[in-house]
Order: structure tokens, then sequence, then C-alpha cells
């Protein structure tokens, strides 16, 4: 009971320590998290009243996009919803509790460069993606 007792106090000591920027989150509002050089990263507020983070992620994949038309190089964003981190980059998006920790994949991206749930993506025999569109409606 001790030692449970002793590593509770270590792990609250060691969390309190913590040098991780922390952030104030409003409900429903998606983030972009602006790094500037050699400053600490920030929030920037993209939009306000977004229902899910999967829009917010859509939100920061449209603005990657819009950046690397204009001749950007970037090819990563981050955002931010509800305290939790979004990832987007080429291979698709990640979300994370923190910026600098582990990342769950949540959305990979298609033959033809469309997000979509890794599990709905249908692969060749080398494990590229391949896009498969509808088929045609039928005619009569």
């Amino acid at each position: 009971m001790r030692v449970l007792a002793l590593s509770m106090i270590a792990a609250a000591a060691l969390g309190a320590c913590s040098n991780a920027p922390k952030f104030e989150f409003q409900p429903g509002v998606c983030y972009f998290v602006a790094t500037p050089d050699g400053q600490p990263p920030r929030l920037q507020k993209m939009s306000e009243n977004v229902a899910q983070i999967e829009l917010c992620a859509a939100q920061l994949e449209e603005m990657r996009l819009r950046f690397l038309r204009m001749g950007g190089s970037n090819q990563e964003v981050a955002g931010a919803y509800q305290g939790r981190f979004i990832f987007i980059d080429r291979e698709g998006v990640k979300f994370g509790k923190s910026l600098t920790g582990s990342r769950f994949f949540a959305m990979a991206r298609t033959g033809d460069g469309r997000l979509a749930i890794p599990g709905a993506i249908q692969r060749d025999e080398t494990g590229r993606p391949v896009a498969v569109a509808a088929p045609p409606p039928e005619t009569p």
C-alpha cells in the first residue's frame, strides 16, 4: 500500500513539472496550432460551432491545400478541437492528446487523395490504396 501511495505522489509531481504548453479549449471551437519561429505554440481560432473533430480536421485539410496551391511548401498542419490535437500530413489525419505525445491514426488517404477511415480503403496486392468510384447508375 505504501509503495502505491509513493508511486502516485511521484506521478503527480512529474506531471506538475511538465514543460508542455497549457491551452484552454472552448467547446465546439476548431483551432489552428501556430508555431512561430523560436516561440511556444499558440492556438488561433478558425471557426466556432463545429459539431465534431472530423469536421475540424476537414477545415484544417482545406487550409493546408490552399497554402500548397498558393506556393507554400509545408506539408503538415496541426490543429486542436476540445482538448484533442489534430495532425494532418500527406499520409492522412492523426489525433493526439498532446502536441508531442503519441498519435492515433484516424483517417488515411485514398489513391486519389481523399481522406477515409483506414478500414474502408481498398488496396491492391502491393498494399497501395486503390481509388474506387461508385458504379454508374443503370439507365432503363
